[in-house]
């Protein structure tokens, strides 16, 4: 039975969807003015397993993750950059589509943009100053009262008078107080704008996610997660909309996740220490990155350092390394030792998406498979299958074997020269010239290269 860590109650509950076999999951996704970097790939691929998941345990999921295309931030690098801003959000949409691609993740079923919604915005905001839980300010930008929604602060685990004697952001005169948040922003000269009500401008960023979620999943939906720096105040402010507006409850579960850290600080682009996705493919291969996002647990921190990636290339060679030479395109995964595996696998998965315990599981099924190889090769294509099978839960294996071993984006030796290497030491061995082999074997080795002989033949690898 699958239970969920619920930001919002700060415990594990029992999922219950909403509707049997049916779940509903939103996603913040990213403000498209840069590339995204390895923070953010975090995010990304923690919701990517628990979207694969789910569907794997047999639900119907609706994942939705939006795109921002329309922030100060955008609107300031649009002006740097004298380029129209959605000149510059559709290269960078395109990008991240490229990023997450390479990454492994699968496409979320719809991913809305936020300038496709701003008429529904618009609505929402006539709504929640009608019922009186929001201000037009003396500037004539639209504000959210705070004060008028008692159960703020419930998601951060904060009272109102706490967040507001907390408050760091200095009281604008428009505001009534400095937890008040723009709901509607009236445009300066040269940004763009939407015509409303209030003045031409553009909606505030804590409305438009309310909004998408609720016209594509309904009120209330399952699941809505993101960074665990959105907790407060992004899904806080989405909360104090949504209810104030709608009269119900927003969303039954919160799951937030934790950062990437680089010695112990939060990888962000504010503090320049980060590194692009494309940057961190370029010297290693996808699945060891997904690997090295997945070794510590969603919620928990996980340190970006090259000890980190070095271990996870080597992790991923083990289990690689045991599905060599087994022909996966035959045989059963009706087998009681592999259902075994699987059954543990899923309970660690059931357990908030325990992944480095689901990663210990594979471990201990390539353990047995090697065993096997040796001892009950009546076991061995049913356990590789089973391998292959619950890796790809998580992302991983799913490359051919052979080409993610011969494959490797740093390398100063391609595969072709390789195998014409290892072609001439196999003559050499034949001749029995083993001075020539072994002089062939160290010089693959000077370029990185690991060859291995067997009974099957020579196979090659990258180190």
């Amino acid at each position: 039975m699958l239970s969920i860590y619920n930001s919002k109650s700060k415990q594990k509950e029992i999922f219950k969807p909403l509707r049997a076999n049916e779940v509903t999951l939103y996603v913040c996704g990213m403000t498209v003015y840069d590339y995204c970097h390895i923070g953010h790939a975090r995010m990304m691929v923690a919701f990517d397993v628990i979207n694969r998941y789910l569907r794997y345990c047999g639900y119907k999921v609706k994942y939705v993750r939006n795109i921002t295309d329309i922030d100060d931030k955008i609107i300031r690098r649009a002006l740097e950059n004298k380029e129209p801003m959605e000149v510059l959000t559709t290269r960078f949409i395109n990008a991240l589509i490229k990023d997450m691609r390479a990454l492994g993740t699968l496409p979320p079923d719809l991913e809305p943009k936020a300038t496709d919604y701003v008429p529904q915005m618009i609505s929402l905001i006539e709504t929640l100053l009608h019922k009186g839980f929001a201000y037009v300010g003396s500037t004539g930008d639209v504000y959210f009262d705070v004060m008028q929604f008692k159960n703020y602060g419930k998601l951060a685990h904060k009272d109102l008078e706490a967040l507001e004697a907390g408050a760091r952001i200095a009281i604008e005169e428009a505001k009534k107080t400095p937890l008040d948040f723009v709901l509607w922003k009236l445009s300066k000269e040269n940004e763009p704008y939407w015509p409303s009500p209030w003045g031409n401008g553009r909606p505030g960023w804590h409305t438009e996610c309310v909004v998408m979620s609720s016209l594509e999943l309904g009120q209330p939906f399952d699941i809505h997660g993101g960074g665990n720096d959105l907790k407060f105040p992004h899904h806080e402010n989405e909360i104090a909309q949504a209810e104030c507006a709608y009269g119900k409850p927003f969303v039954n579960y919160w799951m937030h996740v934790g950062f990437v850290e680089i010695n112990k600080e939060k990888m962000s682009k504010s503090l320049n220490n980060f590194f692009t996705i494309r940057e961190v493919l370029r010297e290693w291969k996808n699945e060891v990155v997904r690997y090295f996002l997945l070794s510590g647990h969603y919620r928990s921190p996980v340190d970006y350092s090259l000890e980190a990636l070095e271990g996870a290339q080597n992790a991923l060679d083990r289990l690689y390394g045991a599905l060599r030479g087994i022909d996966l395109t035959t045989g059963t995964i009706e087998n009681e030792v592999a259902k075994a595996h699987e059954v543990r696998f899923m309970v660690a998965m059931d357990d908030d998406f325990n992944t480095p315990i689901a990663l210990s599981v594979l471990f201990d099924l390539a353990r047995e498979l090697n065993r096997s190889k040796v001892e009950e090769p009546s076991n061995v294509t049913a356990l590789a299958q089973m391998l292959k099978k619950l890796a790809a839960v998580l992302g991983l294996l799913v490359s051919p074997v052979e080409s993610y071993f011969q494959k490797d984006a740093h390398s100063v030796i391609d595969a072709n020269e390789i195998e014409a290497l290892i072609a001439l030491r196999q003559s050499a061995r034949l001749e029995k010239n083993w001075a020539k082999a072994d002089e062939i074997r160290q010089q693959l080795a000077q370029k990185g290269v690991v060859i291995e002989d067997s009974g099957d033949g020579t196979t090659w690898r990258y180190q």
